[in-house]
């Protein structure tokens, strides 16, 4: 018996990466349904005919639309919002369609959930939303303080919980840089790093997708959560795919890389947890759980009330976490289905040209 047995769960933007996870753990199990909403008939169109899952509905519609949200919103046991505007240059040249996707649509969801009893929402949020300097994770940012001001607001005992989960680089989700290294070695071309220097915490899509259940097991109303993970530097990430990749053909080892520098919004390392974070975080072993803050508008009381801890307390980031090196980072590179696919170390289920999860 699954988790979700006999219940319907929707997921927002659920023709991503995150979305086929889902379904991939979940679609064999007892679930009554999966309901699919994202805005890209054409992905719709294409898990459709690969699926052929009666289990598996379809819904048409925009999370910046609350009509088309709570068409899909009927019925529902569980949601998980994972719809977002997450490419960092993009959000950049286009601040205000992240904040119509990622917080406005966001409010459409939430409210839509307690309009129709859902019981639990988590939303998906990014290390990038930690102490923010671009429009993307300013957006992320925004979208958490927007969920865990509704749970705070909801309270104990809700019919609907909402919390939120924060992870960082996601390997070989569609868009990443994994997928664009093994293309541009494959045909020939230089790796291009935009600082070696720079660290990125490294987990796989059902790393992902544990963190979201496991925030849906264990979350009360405004908790975030954050899963502990290693990190790498770009260039010990590059090294690591050069090696893997010379197994099929010594060619890849010799692969030139070209440093082209920060591109727009970019940091140095990122943060899951902040200092003001982790002083009120609790440590669930593979997990940090932050509660909400749950003063009221009455502040004048906790200005008289300092906290010298914050002064001692340091971020969780990638470059404070355990670091892999190149043969830790080939290890986990080989749980990437496409890598161990192109390796011939399984039988290929995806087109040669698709290099991500």
């Amino acid at each position: 018996m699954s988790i979700f047995k006999d219940k319907t769960l929707l997921i927002t933007g659920g023709t991503g990466s995150f979305g086929n996870a889902v379904l991939r753990r979940f679609l064999n199990s007892d679930i009554k349904e999966i309901r699919i909403f994202s805005r890209d008939e054409k992905k719709q169109d294409d898990m459709r005919h690969r699926l052929q899952d009666p289990k598996v509905k379809f819904y048409v519609g925009d999370v910046r639309d609350r009509a088309s949200v709570d068409g899909a919103m009927s019925g529902v046991d569980y949601v998980f919002a994972a719809a977002a505007l997450k490419q960092v240059p993009s959000c950049e040249f286009f601040p205000l369609e992240a904040v119509k996707t990622n917080v406005f649509g966001v409010e459409n969801v939430l409210a839509s959930a307690i309009a129709h009893g859902v019981k639990n929402v988590v939303v998906l949020s990014t290390d990038k939303a930690a102490y923010p300097i671009n429009a993307m994770g300013i957006s992320k940012a925004m979208m958490e303080k927007v969920a865990i001001a509704k749970g705070r607001q909801l309270g104990k005992g809700a019919a609907t919980t909402i919390c939120c989960t924060r992870y960082g680089n996601v390997m070989a989700s569609r868009g990443s840089v994994i997928p664009l290294w093994v293309s541009q070695m494959q045909q020939g071309l230089p790796i291009t790093i935009t600082d070696p220097r720079m660290t990125r915490f490294m987990m796989t899509l059902d790393d992902a997708v544990d963190l979201v259940v496991y925030a849906w097991q264990h979350g009360e109303n405004g908790d975030l959560f954050v899963q502990k993970a290693p990190a790498a530097t770009l260039e010990v990430l590059a090294k690591a795919l050069k090696e893997l990749y010379a197994g099929i053909d010594p060619k890849y080892g010799e692969t030139e890389v070209k440093v082209i520098g920060t591109r727009h919004g970019e940091k140095l390392y990122e943060t899951l947890v902040t200092r003001e974070e982790m002083a009120r975080a609790i440590d669930m072993g593979d997990y940090y759980r932050i509660p909400c803050d749950t003063r009221d508008l009455n502040y004048d009381k906790y200005f008289k009330e300092g906290s010298e801890e914050l002064s001692v307390i340091e971020d969780y980031h990638s470059h404070n976490t355990r670091r892999l090196d190149v043969e830790g980072m080939k290890k986990l590179l080989l749980k990437l289905r496409f890598v161990r696919e192109d390796l011939g170390m399984e039988e290929k289920q995806k087109a040669v040209e698709i290099k991500s999860e």
